[in-house]
């Protein structure tokens, strides 16, 4: 504080005074006013980039020759199968739409079409999946026909 030639201080007139509380707005809280202090996001969207480049997907893994012939098999079965709509539970690979990789996913459900032709298989959910994403196919169908 600065003391003038008189030897008051340049707020002596004030210092004393009761703190001004408004009759027309509400008192802000102690978050909100806090909040007015906090940093901004100058680089807007960066967080999410960031959040984005940080997101892990899987690689498409390659069937073995045995395992693909496997695939194959059943999915040959599910084929002639396919009027009856047997259930089967489908493991596939869904590609990412921001980077390289993806997801595999399993469903449920119960066959409505196969088409080898446009290459997918349509379950009674209306689900479509393509057949080149498919890497696993079970259920009771290839349990009664003696497979594992």
């Amino acid at each position: 504080m600065t003391v003038s030639a008189l030897g008051k201080g340049r707020y002596d007139d004030i210092i004393n005074l009761p703190h001004h509380v408004s009759p027309t707005r509400a008192k802000m809280s102690m978050r909100d006013r806090a909040g007015q202090f906090a940093p901004f996001a100058a680089l807007t969207g960066y967080g999410e980039k960031i959040d984005e480049t940080a997101r892990r997907t899987d690689g498409r893994r390659l069937l073995e020759e045995d395992a693909r012939e496997e695939l194959d098999r059943r999915l040959g079965l599910l084929a002639a199968e396919a009027e009856n709509g047997p259930e089967i539970r489908i493991t596939y690979f869904i590609r990412d739409e921001k980077k390289a990789g993806g997801r595999y996913e399993e469903t449920r459900g119960r066959i409505k079409r196969i088409d080898t032709a446009g290459g997918t298989l349509t379950l009674s959910t209306g689900e479509t999946l393509r057949l080149a994403d498919i890497s696993a196919l079970d259920g009771e169908l290839f349990d009664r026909h003696g497979e594992k």
